[in-house]
């Protein structure tokens, strides 16, 4: 049977689709009926998809409390930062409290700058500063790692997800022309259940694609101001410690 006679009966069929559904009441179209119909490969991808929608959005409620997290603490340490005290007593009241980015930039700052007390700073007054601005830059670095962890799985099922889903409904759609084809003739009862299979790949696809990449474009937001705002401190804080050692200690 040629292409074109299958679209020919198709279409026929199509225009009796209200005396044909009718004739359907015992075929269901549930998602569990939808997935139980389904052959292997494209059970396979539905499974895929859920666990990856699923994953995605662990990602997701675990990227939201932990940005909450960084930007309170953020706050909360640049106000006792700039309260007034000195690097000493602010050195020592946080030498407990390493939790917020900031405050171990900060640890890594004078404890690089103590070590360096015991040598002649003014002799080596640029060596000093630049050690303190590599480990500075270092944990820096480190942390905006450890912000950004997750966030590659959701640009990966952002991206893939709604290809991974139209592969199940392409294979769908030839599983339904192989049963045409080996009946010889056309059946929408045959048909639709088949097609209704395909396009729920596709669905999964876009449910597992459209909340990874709003949250991964929003994520990526909040991961540049708040990198923005630890590089600021950061350039702060080496300004004070070079006024700081400019002056011998």
């Amino acid at each position: 049977m040629s292409l074109i006679n299958i679209w020919s009966e198709i279409s026929i069929q199509i225009m009796s689709l209200p005396t044909i559904i009718g004739q359907a009441g015992d075929t269901s179209f549930t998602i569990i009926d939808l997935f139980t119909r389904a052959d292997w490969i494209v059970k396979s991808i539905m499974v895929g998809l859920a666990i990856a929608s699923v994953w995605s959005w662990a990602i997701i409620i675990d990227k939201t409390i932990s940005f909450q997290l960084l930007k309170k603490r953020a706050s909360k340490f640049e106000e006792t930062f700039w309260s007034g005290r000195t690097l000493d007593e602010l050195s020592k009241g946080l030498a407990g409290d390493t939790r917020d980015p900031m405050g171990r930039v900060f640890s890594a700052a004078m404890r690089e700058f103590k070590e360096s007390d015991n040598n002649p700073r003014g002799n080596d007054v640029g060596g000093t500063r630049e050690r303190i601005d590599r480990v500075m830059g270092l944990v820096v670095n480190r942390e905006l790692s450890k912000a950004e962890r997750g966030m590659t799985v959701l640009a990966t099922v952002g991206s893939a997800s709604v290809f991974i889903g139209l592969l199940g409904t392409v294979w769908g759609i030839i599983n339904t022309f192989r049963a045409i084809d080996t009946k010889g003739n056309i059946d929408v009862l045959t048909i639709i259940p088949g097609i209704m299979e395909a396009l729920f790949a596709t669905a999964l696809g876009l449910v597992a694609a459209i909340p990874a990449v709003i949250f991964y474009n929003k994520f990526a937001a909040d991961l540049d101001r708040y990198a923005g705002r630890l590089d600021g401190y950061t350039d702060e804080l080496s300004a004070i410690l070079s006024r700081k050692i400019g002056k011998g200690g």
